[in-house]
């Protein structure tokens, strides 16, 4: 999804950082083998993520909505050389095609999958961390929040994608589509709750930064 006029987003990305060689491949793949390569995170939302990852510094991330693995490598570029990436998919299809790349990667032995249900995975997770990426189902987007929220690091970054689903937050709710009444309820715990400060940005199809207090 592209909010700024076609001429102004080229520039944008023309003055950005270019994606590694590593990333170019995974996509390529990504569009010959995979259902929905759309889903992929793209080269400038890619560097963004890497760049917030690199302001941080984590020890360590968890990831929810692998997909074929391309957020997970740009948000690993910014690890501390001890830390370690969790990642979790329900599609178990794509495990072998998410490994292929972590380890042709520098990041292979940091990054730990895991396959199911976030919901039934994460308070398995017997650790905190200081970076969380949320784009998985949108449905769930606040059951999430609140099962990571007291596993988050004071400090620590939630990066929450596709909170302007299309555009669709700005216009007129079918009651059937279930996805965009989520999004919007979970960008409006994300404003109103006193553990986080929050910035939604503009960026690709929304992304929102939130910080624990």
């Amino acid at each position: 999804m592209y909010f700024l006029p076609e001429d102004l987003d080229n520039y944008v990305v023309a003055h950005s950082e270019q994606e590694p060689q590593l990333l170019e491949q995974l996509t390529r793949e990504t569009y010959q083998k995979v259902l929905q390569p759309i889903m992929l995170s793209g080269p400038y939302q890619g560097r963004v993520l890497s760049m917030i990852s690199k302001l941080i510094r984590p020890k360590s991330i968890l990831e929810l909505g692998t997909f074929t693995g391309y957020a997970t490598l740009c948000l690993a570029e910014g690890l501390q050389d001890e830390g370690e990436l969790h990642t979790i998919d329900i599609n178990e299809e794509l495990t072998d095609f998410q490994r292929k790349y972590f380890d042709k990667s520098n990041f292979g032995n940091q990054i730990i999958q895991h396959t199911g249900s976030a919901l039934d995975i994460i308070p398995k997770l017997d650790r905190t961390f200081d970076l969380i990426f949320i784009d998985a189902d949108k449905p769930n987007y606040s059951n999430y929040f609140h099962l990571i929220i007291d596993k988050l690091n004071k400090g620590g970054v939630i990066l929450s994608d596709n909170v302007l689903w299309h555009g669709k937050v700005v216009e007129p709710l079918d009651d059937k589509d279930k996805s965009t009444k989520a999004v919007l309820d979970y960008n409006t715990l994300l404003k109103n709750d006193k553990r986080i400060e929050t910035v939604l940005l503009p960026i690709r199809d929304g992304l929102t930064i939130s910080r624990k207090i």
